[in-house]
């Protein structure tokens, strides 16, 4: 069972994913903002993470940046966010994340997307 790391202020929108995803068959660490996150990543040691981008305190870029410091294997990066220009595609990208989810995210993308990543639980809906 593949292990996702979810990072989202919104407890709404964190227990949503978080319900979806479990149905998929994914263990998922849930926080709600990057520092609690950062600690769930140094001690569990996710396959993917899932980052809002507009999070309080330091935002999903930095977190970004701190996860790919850490000396676990990286977790695949998946961008979580409001915006969806170009430039905002290109600097998530540019950040390191493998993929950029506009919100509200679509249960079914996300699952294809998790899928394509190779992380989909062979019991998953998707």
């Amino acid at each position: 069972m593949a292990r996702i790391l979810l990072i989202e202020d919104n407890a709404d929108a964190r227990e949503a994913l978080r319900a979806l995803l479990e149905l998929d068959g994914y263990e998922v660490l849930a926080a709600a903002d990057g520092a609690e996150g950062l600690d769930l990543a140094r001690t569990k040691a996710p396959e993917v993470a899932l980052v809002d981008i507009g999070l309080p305190g330091f935002d999903g870029y930095e977190v970004a940046r701190r996860l790919k410091a850490l000396p676990a294997p990286p977790a695949v990066m998946i961008a979580l966010t409001g915006y969806s220009e170009p430039e905002d595609r290109r600097r998530a990208k540019d950040a390191g994340f493998a993929a950029h989810l506009v919100k509200p995210v679509d249960p079914d993308d996300l699952s294809r997307l998790l899928g394509r990543l190779g992380t989909r639980d062979p019991e998953s809906r998707g």
